[in-house]
């Protein structure tokens, strides 16, 4: 079973299958916290685990009330997705 943790002491989330690492979402603290990297071992692509990963962060951020931007694409997109609005 997959495990997705934050890990503040590192400013990242990371996910893993058992013991080994299988993917990393990494921040840096500025004005706010700025999402520049996130990576899922291939092996396990298509799985939704950079989502998670970086779920893990936003919500973290969130509750620190820190503001969230991103500089990884994957993660841009991920974070404008969410701030779209309903259309009906």
């Amino acid at each position: 079973m997959l495990d997705v943790r934050f890990e503040p002491e590192n400013d990242r989330s990371a996910a893993y299958d058992g013991a080994k690492n299988i993917g990393v979402c990494e921040f840096v603290r500025a004005d706010g916290w700025c999402i520049v990297h996130t990576y899922t071992d291939p092996a396990y692509g298509g799985q939704g685990v950079a989502g998670r990963l970086v779920a893990c962060v936003a919500e973290a951020a969130a509750a620190a009330g820190a503001p969230l931007t991103a500089t990884c694409s994957y993660a841009q997109r991920w974070l404008e997705k969410r701030q779209e609005t309903p259309r009906g």
